[in-house]
């Protein structure tokens, strides 16, 4: 393995943190690399051709109060494959609070348990304010430029997807909302548009937007929802965007106190707001289903006058009945998938009658899911999803859902090995749904190691076709995405 060091972030934490968000697979990470000639078993195939991207969350200076592992800073890792070989690299994102912090020593934000005024900072960004942008949530490619972003709202921070190196923020000719955006904008691979949302406190609590593949925003209007809500991802066919307003959401006495409390409302339905793609607010078609909280939605596509939804219902979305921890680690209960009971799910929204009929697609407790994404918006049979450890916001297993049969193919990870969420990498020329590779990293406790594992689509049952050896293990986190090599 041919290794340099190319950075190492400062860091305050004990030696000896035993912190469950702060050790084991959450252990946090200060060094930056490029990797080459790394160590494989198996064979990288030739035909991968493009760059997996995973956005971690690595603590490095005590909180002000409680540390919530979302409080982390962003981290990206990037392995880059072409002509059987693979090129790694990983790097802070260098963003406002993370260089501030660096300089100060210490945090300067509040997280998300801990109360807006314990910030020592005078300003802060987010749907709720004064937090800290840590982009440490999503990574998407957009444009040749990887956009790494933020759950609350934020900037979007450009690097470049092969190297990291840092790009600035995202402008947009000036056009960039005051508002910032949410994780999870979406990429249309068809079009290289890229479809975004943002909330906040303020009427009419949402905005929805589109960009050209150039750069340029051209749509930007309002979604009036009833008051602040908690929207975390978004959907999209051919011709709809779909956005959310559902019954988990701020609890308003405690927002007038300045507190930020969730509160399930279960006697309320959830809604979703269907809006053409370059749409205004008047066009927005609104539908009514079971309450629920939906975290992510897998894909979405138009058969006839309907529009089907694919995410994972969560049946318990404050944990009700389940035992609240110590205050050090409020809050964490509700990072269990298990808790929550997420289930595969399934919407059918009528643009013609307003009709909605719903149904559960799975009885596995999993989430996370990616597709191939050139059936984004358009119809999709397969979801890869991660299987939710018990008691850990970790992923030990990965599943591959066929849809339309219904079954569901489960590779269990060894004891102590933990994946991340794991992308559908086309195999180049191909023209089936699974024909190619799912590409995830994995943190092995037992061994102290982390690997790129490589699986084959069609079967991940029969485990990783490669693994190539990371210089050291990375720290958990969030989401990733897969940009082919023609999109960079």
């Amino acid at each position: 393995m041919q290794v340099q060091l190319r950075g190492t972030a400062d860091s305050a934490l004990p030696p000896d943190d035993d912190h469950p968000y702060r050790s084991g697979v959450w252990r946090p990470q200060v060094n930056e690399y490029d990797a080459w000639d790394m160590e494989v078993e198996g064979e990288i195939p030739e035909d991968l051709s493009g760059v997996y991207l995973r956005n971690t969350e690595n603590a490095l200076f005590e909180p002000i109060k409680r540390y919530h592992p979302f409080d982390g800073d962003a981290m990206l890792h990037a392995i880059s494959f072409g002509n059987g070989e693979a090129r790694y690299a990983n790097r802070f994102v260098r963003t406002e609070a993370f260089l501030a912090e660096q300089e100060a020593k210490q945090s300067l934000w509040a997280g998300i348990t801990e109360h807006p005024s314990n910030a020592l900072a005078d300003h802060g960004w987010g749907a709720r304010t004064m937090m800290k942008d840590n982009a440490s949530t999503d990574v998407i490619v957009h444009g040749g430029v990887a956009l790494a972003s933020f759950y609350q709202c934020g900037e979007l921070y450009r690097l470049d997807p092969r190297t990291l190196a840092d790009l600035g923020t995202t402008d947009w000719n000036g056009a960039f909302p005051a508002e910032g955006v949410s994780a999870h904008p979406k990429l249309d691979e068809h079009t290289g548009e890229l479809l975004f949302f943002n909330y906040g406190t303020d009427a009419p609590y949402m905005h929805y937007g589109v960009v050209s593949p150039e750069g340029e925003l051209v749509t930007y209007v309002d979604i009036p929802l009833p008051g602040p809500r908690l929207p975390h991802d978004m959907a999209f066919t051919e011709n709809w965007s779909i956005l959310n307003d559902l019954p988990l959401f701020w609890d308003a006495e405690a927002l007038e106190a300045g507190y930020y409390s969730n509160k399930f409302r279960r006697d309320m339905p959830s809604r979703f707001a269907l809006i053409p793609r370059h749409g205004t607010s008047d066009e927005i078609l609104w539908f009514e289903a079971d309450p629920t909280f939906v975290l992510h939605w897998t894909n979405a596509y138009e058969d006839g006058d309907e529009v089907v939804l694919d995410g994972f219902f969560q049946h318990n979305p404050t944990a009700r009945g389940v035992p609240r921890t110590d205050s050090q680690h409020k809050g964490f209960e509700t990072l269990d998938m298990n808790v929550l009971e997420a289930r595969a799910h399934r919407w059918r929204f009528n643009v013609k009658t307003g009709e909605c009929r719903e149904q559960q697609m799975s009885d596995t407790c999993c989430e996370f899911p990616m597709i191939n994404g050139r059936h984004g918006g358009k119809r999709h049979r397969y979801s890869y999803n991660a299987r939710c450890t018990p008691g850990l916001f970790a992923f030990d297993a990965l599943i591959k859902h066929d849809l339309d049969e219904g079954t569901e193919a489960v590779y269990d990870m060894s004891d102590g090995v933990f994946i991340s969420e794991t992308v559908m990498a086309p195999r180049d020329g191909s023209t089936a749904e699974d024909d190619g590779y799912l590409v995830t990293f994995s943190s092995d406790l037992v061994n102290d190691l982390s690997h790129c594992e490589v699986f084959d689509a069609a079967d991940p049952t029969t485990g990783p076709v490669a693994k190539i050896r990371l210089p050291e293990r990375i720290c958990s986190g969030t989401h990733s995405t897969w940009a082919p090599l023609g999109g960079l």
